[in-house]
Parts: structure tokens; sequence; C-alpha cells
């Protein structure tokens, strides 16, 4: 059963909306609506907190992983590893709450993002143009997906795939950074010395899931387009690299698959963020390597089925054989 948190934001998700954007002007003055990539207004929704509502960190805190002692072995975490620096791991207790994370690592500005209802979770470059942007949560929706917003020109950008869609920067893209989620065992035992972001100073119930049996669901939050093709749930997990989507339940039974000059991997040891209350008791979900032909990480995404076909309608599915 789901939460009262996640009942309540199906039923401000499922408030009437304007076609045009003239009801966000008020709340957003400083964005430029002249510019916009988006066709059909009725897809951008209030999620229910306001501007800010969910409040994203910027320079977060870390500590050394063999000080952390609140993180359950099976739990997921991000996994940012830029050569020069120090690894870290951004945990998906904290993530859930805050939704983005805006740090520098190795001199790269970074936002670490993931929005629960498309279960994606990509880590951007921050910097656009020899600028520096900070990232905040907008407090809409589009597809299901988190709209993020720099709070330097207050353009609105899609999360899942770090395109401006709004503003100033519409069609800017940001670039995407090869990293993964794991759990924290794989973390820790990888990067014994490494870092992992510490608590925020928030009143959250950090650890607990406020999304309880969701990724079991058969529909997403406030989601009317097309379903996916070849009979996919609309929450299964495919791994997407580019425009290309590969089932994550065709890796879990082959393991390893080399297509279109990319390797992808499957491990058992990860939980689900969206299923039990408590995250370190999530149903298996195994965690996702990618790597080119000389065995370097690549840039991916681990989203929900429905989000892939969302964004990207013309895309290819990488189903077996």
């Amino acid at each position: 059963m789901l939460r009262p948190l996640v009942i309540a934001l199906t039923v401000a998700l499922a408030a009437p909306v304007a076609a045009d954007p003239s009801i966000w002007r008020n709340e957003w003055p400083a964005t430029d609506f002249s510019q916009t990539s988006v066709e059909d207004w009725s897809e951008i929704v209030s999620g229910g907190p306001p501007k800010d509502g969910i409040p994203a960190i910027t320079g977060p805190k870390f500590v050394e992983v063999a000080e952390e002692d609140r993180l359950a072995g099976r739990e997921p975490v991000v996994t940012v590893e830029i050569e020069g620096a120090t690894p870290r791991a951004y945990p998906i207790r904290y993530l859930t709450w805050h939704e983005i994370v805006n740090d520098e690592v190795g001199g790269v500005p970074i936002a670490v993002t993931f929005c629960p209802l498309c279960n994606s979770f990509p880590t951007f470059d921050r910097r656009v143009e020899g600028e520096v942007l900070e990232f905040g949560v907008s407090g809409k929706l589009r597809h299901s997906d988190m709209i993020m917003y720099d709070r330097q020109t207050e353009s609105w950008w899609q999360q899942a795939v770090g395109e401006g869609i709004v503003g100033e920067h519409t069609g800017t893209r940001l670039d995407p950074l090869p990293t993964w989620m794991e759990s924290w065992d794989e973390f820790r035992t990888r990067n014994p010395q490494g870092l992992v972001m510490d608590e925020p100073d928030y009143p959250r119930s950090y650890g607990r899931n406020p999304y309880v049996g969701y990724d079991s669901s058969t529909r997403p939050f406030l989601y009317s387009g097309d379903l996916p093709p070849h009979d996919i749930p609309a929450l299964a997990r495919v791994v997407r690299v580019g425009e290309r989507a590969w089932p994550v339940e065709r890796l879990r039974v082959e393991g390893e698959v080399t297509e279109a000059g990319v390797t992808l991997a499957w491990a058992e040891g990860q939980a689900s963020a969206l299923d039990a209350a408590d995250l370190g008791q999530g149903r298996e979900v195994g965690t996702i390597r990618v790597r080119d032909a000389a065995g370097a990480d690549l840039p991916h995404d681990v989203m929900f089925a429905f989000a892939f076909h969302a964004f990207f309608p013309q895309g290819t599915w990488m189903l077996a054989e």
C-alpha cells in the first residue's frame, strides 16, 4: 500500500492545470516564458510543493567511509568518481527528500539528481557557456519527471534529459557525467578511503521511503502519455544510453550484454529505493555498470520505461532476440 504522502501527492497531481504558462508567471516573474520548447503546456503540472518546497542541497558535508554507520549495506547510493578526486557517495536516502545536490568534485561543479517518480538519477556538469549554474527544484513535473530550474536565469530544465525547456537556456543541454547507482556495500568495499555525503540538517525521515510499493504499481503518477511498446510494464526499469534502452530484466537474466558499442553488466546486491518502507529492505534490483570498449564508464540512466518512452518516443528498445 502506498504511504499517505504518496496518496496526497496523487490527489495534488490530479488537479486541473492550464494549457498555457500564464498560471506560472506570478510565481516565476524572472523566467522568460517567451523562450520555450514546450508545445503542450498541459504536460506541465504542479507536484504539490512550491518552488524550493523540496530543498536542493548546495555544498554538502561529507564524512569518511569508515565513520558512516547509518546506511544499510544494500541501500542505494549515487557514485561519483572523477579522476584526481576522492570518490564520493551520495545516498538515495537524502536525494529522495532533496532531489538535487549541487557540489564540486575535483574542480568540476556537478549536480547530482534523483527523481523518485521516474527513478531517473543523472549527474550533470553545471557549467554552461562559461557560467556555473546552481539548480533548485521547481515543484513542477512533466511526464512525471522533475523540472529543475537554475538560480541564475530561472530557466526550467527537464531532469531526465538535462535540457532547458523554458527560459533563456531553452535548448541547452547539460553534459552528463559517467556516474552510477550502486549499493553502499559495493561503494565502501571498492573505496575504503572514500567519502560519503553526511546527513543534511533538515527535519526529514532519512532512510524511510515515502513511496512504498511505487515501483510495483501499474501506472505512474500523473502520466497521461502512451505506455511503452512491446508489452513492457510502465514501471519496469530500463538502462538508457543515449536514445537506446535495455530492459534491466534482460540484463538480470543474461548478466552481461555487449551491443551498440557498449557493455552493460548487472550484479546482485542493491535494494530498490521505491519498494519497502526501509530503504535497506527493498527488493533486489541489482547494480548496472555501463562501459565502452576500453572499459571506461559511460554516462547512463536507469529509469522507468514510461519515462524513456515519453522523452524518447523514437528511441530504440534493445530487446533480447
